[in-house]
């Protein structure tokens, strides 16, 4: 029982990393890139929050990024192994499509997702510890504290840039 607990915490982390990482690369921070992420951003903004990182967070809440491909990937390939995370890659592109992201953050982090996932089976970890790691990730992005997540993002992409 402890091991999976392990597992499903190391299992956040390897995810939360990955998304964290994919997002910054396609610059999520810099801008509201979809209908609505402004406005999340701005409203952080206005909480306290860091500007930057209350953009990433509205990308992460309007579009399908590397968090939603992430968790989709690890769905999929607990369905159907690595075609069904390919699957999942499919469909995160589609949803990026219907939102008019200009970019593939989504389906990039689906597609990396669907290799970690598949090289961490190999160390003992099942794709649901991935869906119950990515579910913990996002709610430590997402649900804790907007005003301390946005700067924690904001220190990040300040790292980047």
């Amino acid at each position: 029982m402890l091991i999976e607990i392990a597992r499903i915490f190391a299992a956040a982390v390897i995810a939360g990393v990955l998304f964290v990482t994919v997002d910054l690369i396609f610059r999520l921070p810099e801008k509201g890139g979809v209908s609505g992420a402004t406005g999340i951003g701005t409203a952080i903004a206005k909480g306290g929050g860091a500007l930057h990182g209350g953009y990433m967070m509205g990308n992460i809440v309007c579009s399908p990024d590397a968090s939603a491909g992430t968790l989709l990937a690890a769905c999929g390939v607990s369905i159907a192994g690595i075609p069904g995370g390919i699957a999942a890659a499919v469909l995160v592109f589609i949803g990026n499509r219907i939102c008019h992201d200009p970019g593939y953050a989504g389906t990039t982090g689906a597609v990396l997702a669907t290799g970690v996932i598949y090289g961490a089976s190999f160390a003992g970890f099942a794709p649901e510890h991935f869906i119950a790691g990515m579910v913990l990730a996002i709610l430590s992005v997402q649900g804790i504290s907007h005003a301390r997540s946005s700067t924690f993002l904001d220190r990040l992409w300040g790292w980047r840039t």
